[in-house]
């Protein structure tokens, strides 16, 4: 794959074409505030890639059935047993956002505390994604918001964000920013990669890509099970939802 060229000040329009917001296949698209986008590489024919990633519009995504997400992750299989490591991390997470008066989704703990699911997307993801969750980083951009990184590009690339609001809203955004360096880089008076003070750079960096946890993981997953199977060459292991989620994309010519 080739170098990612995705930088906070790219404007959205220009990025595989069309606006980044607007009526769906089935995606949720919350008003909260900030344009969206789902960062992804290639799905073979069916979804080129010029880089790295590619911010495709969420209206243009396949819809997902959501019937599906109800925390207990079967679609992965289902949940193990408890990590006591990942329980520590994630009660400690929880309290310093309590002290916020923000709690964390339910389905994001599931999964961060599993022993079957925790590292699921780090073990599925082609470009070498992989956990890494911070504690509470303040909004740049909304007063009493916090952000919790969660996932992590091997080149940071993209980084994957909790965004959690005062009202209960949780969902995920993504940035080419990481917040814990930018607030620690301001903190020891040392050059940051962007202006935290300057609202509209920051409201261009941060972008909305799924109304909830368990969406976000399972499209990750989905996704980059489907590049395995692509560039394996061997699709007839694909159970139905994943064909289904192929054959959205299919041109005329190639089948699904």
């Amino acid at each position: 794959m080739g170098s990612a060229m995705l930088t906070p000040t790219t404007p959205l329009t220009m990025i595989n074409g069309g606006p980044m917001a607007g009526e769906g296949t089935g995606f949720d698209l919350s008003p909260v505030g900030f344009d969206s986008a789902w960062c992804a590489t290639d799905l073979g024919e069916y979804r080129p890639c010029r880089y790295t990633y590619e911010y495709y519009p969420c209206e243009s995504l396949p819809p997902l059935d959501t019937t599906e997400l109800t925390g207990a992750f079967q679609w992965l299989g289902g949940t193990g047993e408890p990590v006591p490591e990942q329980v520590t991390v994630l009660d400690r997470l929880a309290e310093n956002l309590a002290a916020e008066g923000l709690t964390l989704p339910r389905d994001f703990v599931s999964f961060q505390t599993d022993s079957k699911l925790h590292f699921s997307l780090d073990e599925v993801s082609v470009t070498c994604c992989w956990t890494d969750i911070s504690e509470p980083l303040p909004s740049p951009v909304e007063p009493g918001a916090f952000l919790v990184r969660f996932l992590r590009d091997q080149q940071d690339c993209v980084i994957w964000y909790l965004y959690l609001r005062p009202s209960g809203e949780a969902f995920v955004v993504h940035s080419p920013l990481d917040y814990e360096f930018e607030y620690g880089a301001r903190r020891n008076g040392e050059e940051a990669q962007s202006n935290l003070d300057d609202p509209e750079e920051q409201m261009a960096a941060i972008l909305w890509c799924a109304p909830s946890f368990e969406e976000f993981a399972c499209r990750f997953w989905i996704e980059n099970r489907l590049w395995h199977a692509l560039n394996g060459g061997d699709l007839s292991g694909l159970e139905p939802r994943m064909r289904d989620y192929l054959r959205h994309y299919a041109p005329p010519g190639i089948p699904a």
